[in-house]
């Protein structure tokens, strides 16, 4: 009888060992699953995180390139107003001598 007992009590224990294993494997494909869920979102939320930096550094780079053309530009038009003015100084002064010559002098 105890060898009977004995055998019962063996079965039991693999039947429980087959069990515990089966639980086991569960909670591993359930952790997996949960894992491989928290990355996704994971991803995701760096992604839109990485696309709302990109479009901020856009618009300020976009904003800062028009602000220094803008700058560029006045500066250079500041400069060639400039040069005109000066070389219609130093010119106006040769014309008047120019004019006062022409009307003065007669042509005999």
């Amino acid at each position: 009888m105890d060898s009977l007992r004995g055998q019962g009590g063996i079965q039991m224990l693999l039947t429980a060992e087959q069990e515990a294993g089966r639980i086991v494997s569960a909670a591993r494909t359930a952790k997996l699953a949960r894992m491989k869920q928290a990355k996704d979102e994971a991803e995701k939320e760096m992604e839109e995180y990485r696309s709302r930096l990109e479009a901020e550094y856009q618009a300020q780079v976009s904003g800062t390139d028009q602000e220094a053309a803008a700058k560029r530009l006045e500066d250079e038009t500041d400069g060639r107003i400039k040069n005109l003015i000066d070389s219609g100084s130093k010119v106006s002064k040769e014309i008047v001598k120019m004019l006062i010559k022409y009307v003065t002098t007669t042509g005999a």
